[in-house]
């Protein structure tokens, strides 16, 4: 296992977009994540994901702020998340709130999110208000928990796990 560069839990800014949609997936996977087990290198859906990635809107830039990578910001601090996969999933919004926290967190005055779904050709809305905030807040408290945790979450229902890149980790397959 390769040591994790950075301890997110006693940095206040260390939370990535990763982490988050880790833990909406699956808290699993993020305590696994964080302890250097990285099994998507080898994911064909990762794999998918990034060409997706690469290839849709290509005129667009995307803003790193070092613990994040965010896919872009219009005018108005509107920001934009493209996603391979076809179904819109609450891990999404999570991550664009938290993308829309770490702005704010910076002086930009944001006005919410896109999610842009290109195979489907569908985006879907992530408002930007104050329970929004509170909830990228919780969301980030909850994410330093399972990280300072001691021992792994419990694992979801196998079912849950399909297409999971850390299935044989939590499963022995």
């Amino acid at each position: 296992m390769r040591p994790v560069p950075s301890d997110p839990v006693q940095d206040e800014h260390g939370l990535g977009g990763v982490h988050i949609k880790y833990l909406r997936h699956c808290p699993r996977q993020l305590w696994l994540y964080m302890r250097g087990y990285r099994p998507e290198a080898g994911s064909d859906l990762v794999a998918f994901g990034e060409a997706v990635d690469d290839t849709t809107f290509t005129r667009r830039r995307d803003i790193d702020l070092g613990e994040a990578r965010i896919d872009w910001v219009t005018t108005g601090a509107v920001v934009h998340e493209t996603k391979s996969s076809r179904a819109h999933s609450p891990a999404h919004d999570a991550q664009v709130r938290h993308y829309c926290l770490l702005l704010e967190r910076r002086g930009v005055s944001v006005r919410g999110g896109v999610i842009h779904y290109p195979l489907t050709r569908r985006t879907v809305d992530v408002p930007w208000n104050d329970d929004a905030r509170d909830q990228a807040e919780d969301t980030e408290a909850e994410a330093r928990a399972v990280i300072s945790a001691t021992t792994p979450p419990e694992r979801l229902d196998r079912a849950a796990c399909r297409g999971c890149s850390y299935l044989d980790y939590c499963w022995g397959i």
